[in-house]
């Protein structure tokens, strides 16, 4: 991995033409900005992305399966349970 600032992402043609993954932080204040994912990575990343979307998604289904078992049916009541 390397890592670059938001100063080299002005040198467009020779950035964009890395293999590796790049880690971009704010020079002047040394925070994190994010990651640069070079097109060979691209079909592993896409499946990444898709792996971590179905944990969300089974994790709020989850959620929402247990609150509508905490929530009665009946006259009533208006409890949603989710807490």
């Amino acid at each position: 991995m390397i890592e670059a600032t938001l100063a080299d992402l002005r040198k467009s043609s020779t950035f964009f033409k890395t293999n590796q993954v790049v880690h971009i932080v704010n020079g002047r204040k040394k925070e994190d900005v994010g990651y640069f994912i070079p097109n060979i990575f691209k079909t592993k990343f896409e499946a990444f992305l898709s792996e971590l979307e179905k944990e969300e998604k089974k994790k709020l289904l989850l959620r929402i399966a247990k609150a509508s078992t905490k929530d009665p049916v009946g006259d009533g009541t208006i409890n949603d349970g989710i807490y």
